[in-house]
This record gives structure tokens, sequence and C-alpha cells, in this order.
């Protein structure tokens, strides 16, 4: 270890307070991101008398690291107090003035912490990493000025990161509106060519239901919809779908080289899909089901959890996808941007088609055959959703540059004196 590295234990102490009182309800759990969260525990019954508090800039960390996704739950609580379950250790830092608890809380988030922890884990049931690992961690501690100094490098980072992902939720928020507007109340604008066409070009531009635009009686789904548009199915909307597939794991020259990029339906998360975690080789494409997918292509998840299942990205490059994801390729961007926020528009419906034995999973089939609204062409040109797309996809790859950048200062901690 770097000479200039100090042990963790004289800067730590173990705490067990008990809510013997039961002053505190606040029950939160520590999550695998470093974060409390609310624990999903069945408390019904319990005594929570034997719960430990834990007291704000105090840390609480759970020791087990298998079958944690190789990483270790621990985290720094910011709020007043809260109680966490007694499988959890809670300690805290003896001098603020020596170590500051944000400086530390950086030291644990880096990925060599983890690896760390993961390495140094031990048990035959469970392999842990026990408070006598924690205390001999060693880690540079310089001076608090140079500590706040980090801290506030790494602050201005994040909250840039927050900012983007506050914008992003803006944008879905506004496409919403918008898919509403136009495609549910019909309120989209009256073109200048519709107006003039009936002889009224003092309509362009005004909402075109209340304005009295032209509707027509849909039998098949007994509604009204604006003259010229229809109902199809997915299949038929599109220009190609498929499904992916996944390359023998254990044949190591179909994932060696970072030829295509790969993805998984965690990896389907209601955005812009600008990169890929995994890639598989040449010799991984040819001798899987996977297939390569053009730029523009939509993406569902049709296997997962409650999460993950229904999902939508939309992919901004050439990718290959598992087994888990459907593939709908359509003629040009216009049509595939305006399927992206229809599927995003409907997705507690399109689940609820889900079937199967174990677990309920939405196929291929059965994504075809889902129903569509299809406008006219002309209000497809018309609609502002590559737009919003195109500012979607400028703040995920500026959150990204910005991950990079924190991870680079987390990965200079190891170096300052």
């Amino acid at each position: 270890m770097i000479s200039s590295y100090k042990r963790l234990e004289p800067y730590i102490q173990e705490i067990v307070c008990k809510n013997s009182d039961l002053k505190v309800n606040l029950l939160l759990g520590v999550s695998v991101t470093k974060e409390f969260i609310p624990s999903i525990a069945n408390t019904v019954g319990t005594d929570m008398s034997k719960y430990k508090i834990v007291s704000k800039d105090q840390f609480a960390y759970g020791p087990v690291t298998s079958r944690n996704s190789d990483k270790i739950s621990v985290a720094l609580l910011t709020e007043d107090e809260c109680i966490c379950s007694t499988s959890y250790t809670v300690f805290e830092i003896k001098d603020h003035e020596a170590l500051l608890p944000e400086y530390l809380m950086m030291w644990f988030r880096r990925p060599e912490f983890d690896r760390y922890a993961r390495y140094m884990s031990h048990g035959s049931v469970r392999e842990l990493f026990g408070w006598e690992e924690l205390c001999n961690i060693e880690l540079p501690i310089p001076s608090p000025e140079k500590q706040r100094e980090i801290i506030n490098e790494y602050n201005t980072i994040v909250d840039r990161i927050k900012l983007n992902e506050n914008l992003n939720q803006k944008l879905e928020e506004t496409a919403q509106a918008i898919y509403k507007q136009w495609f549910v109340d019909f309120e989209f604008p009256i073109s200048a060519e519709y107006a003039k066409s009936i002889g009224k070009p003092e309509l362009e531009g005004k909402p075109y239901k209340s304005s009295g635009g032209r509707m027509s009686y849909d039998e098949a789904n007994d509604s009204e919809l604006p003259k010229d548009w229809n109902h199809s199915d997915i299949g038929r909307y599109t220009t190609e779908m498929k499904s992916g597939g996944t390359p023998n794991r254990s044949v190591q020259d179909y994932w060696n080289k970072a030829e295509y990029p790969w993805l998984k339906t965690g990896e389907v998360a209601n955005c812009v899909i600008i990169n890929s975690e995994e890639y598989i080789s040449q010799d991984g494409l040819d001798n899987s089901s996977a297939k390569l997918l053009p730029a523009n292509t939509v993406l569902i998840a049709m296997y997962g959890d409650g999460k993950t299942k229904g999902q939508v990205g939309y992919l901004k490059f050439s990718s290959c996808t598992n087994q888990a994801c459907c593939a709908m390729i359509c003629e040009d961007e216009v049509y595939s941007s305006y399927l992206y926020y229809y599927l995003r528009s409907c997705r507690d419906t399109i689940v609820q088609h889900a079937n199967g034995g174990a677990q309920e999973n939405l196929s291929k089939d059965l994504i075809s055959n889902l129903p569509i609204l299809r406008p006219h062409i002309s209000i497809l040109q018309q609609h502002p959703f590559l737009k919003l797309l195109s500012y979607s996809e400028a703040t995920v790859r500026s959150s990204e540059s910005l991950y990079a950048l924190k991870n680079i200062v987390l990965a200079k901690m190891s170096r300052v004196s």
C-alpha cells in the first residue's frame, strides 16, 4: 500500500444505539448504489425497538458481499435520523476535523473499493466483509482543506448530472403532454395546407378538433378519428420486427472483441440509448440468434420484473440485443419517433397483455398484434417528437461525459497527499 495511506480504524467507531423508546419510525435499507432507500421488509408484528438508530453523518453498511452484485452496501445518512435492521453495522467518524464524512463516502463509491471488499470477504455460507476488514482499509487522508476541495469538485459534477436528469424528466412530461394533445384529444395544430383546402386559411395553427376539423367514425374501435386516420397493428406499422439472442457465454472468442454493441433488457429503460455495457465479436454474432439492428430502431423489453417488462428504448446506434428484447424497425425516423412515444404512452396497457407460466412475458407475436393509431403522414411529419428525442439524446450524452468525469475524480483520490 502507498506509504502515505492511513488505516481507517483510528478514525471511526461502531455505534450501537437501539430504538428502545420507539422514537424513530423511518425504516431504511442500504442499496448497492450506496444510498439509503425505503425498506421493503414486512414489519407487521415486528419489535421495532430492537432496530438500530442511524443519525445524520453516520454510516450504515451490510457486510454480506456474496450474491450482492459483487458490491458492498454502504451509505452516509444526510437526513436527521432513521432506523435500520440489526444486520447492518452503524459507525461514525470520531473527528470531522480530521476526516470528513463526505470524503470517506466518496472513497466507498470507488469501484476499486467494491473489488477490494469483495476480495477480502470470507465465510462459507455467506461471504462477509466484517468490521475488522473495514477498519483495516487504508486510504489517503489529506488535510481538511484538500478534502473539501475534492468534495466540492465531485458535488459540482453530481449536481450537473441531477440537473440533466431533471431536464430529461421535463422533456418526458412535455412529450407525453404533446402526445395526448395531438393523438388523444386530436388538438394538433391545423396545417396551412389543410386550412387552405377547406377554404379557411385563418384556421392555420388552430387546434384541429375544437376548430371544426373533419372527423370520421372508426367502426372497428367504436371511436371518432380525424379524417384519413385509422388503426392498424404494430406488425403492419413497422417494416420489420426482430428478437435478439445471446452468444454462448462459455466461448470467450464470442465476447473478448469489442466489435458489435450488445444490449440487455435492463438497458432498455424508457430512454434514448447511446451505448451498451457489453460487446460481442463477429463470431458471436454469426453463431447465435443475435441480429445487428440499425439506428432508430425502437426496442421493448419482453421479459423481466414489473419495472423492466414493457420498458421502451430508442436506439441511436447500430447494435445487437439479447433474446428478451423485441426490435421494431420502421420506414424512417419519423415513424420510429412516433412509435417510441406511442409505446411509452400505453405501457401499462401493453404489460397487461403479458402471458406465460412461471413468469409472464410479452412475445414478439403478441407485440406485433397490438393496435396502434395511424395518423395521416402529414401530421407525423409535423409532430415535434424528433426534436424532443434530439434534446433527450443531448442530455444523455452530457450525463455520460459527466459520469466519466465523476469517475476520474474518484480515481484521483488514490493519488492525493
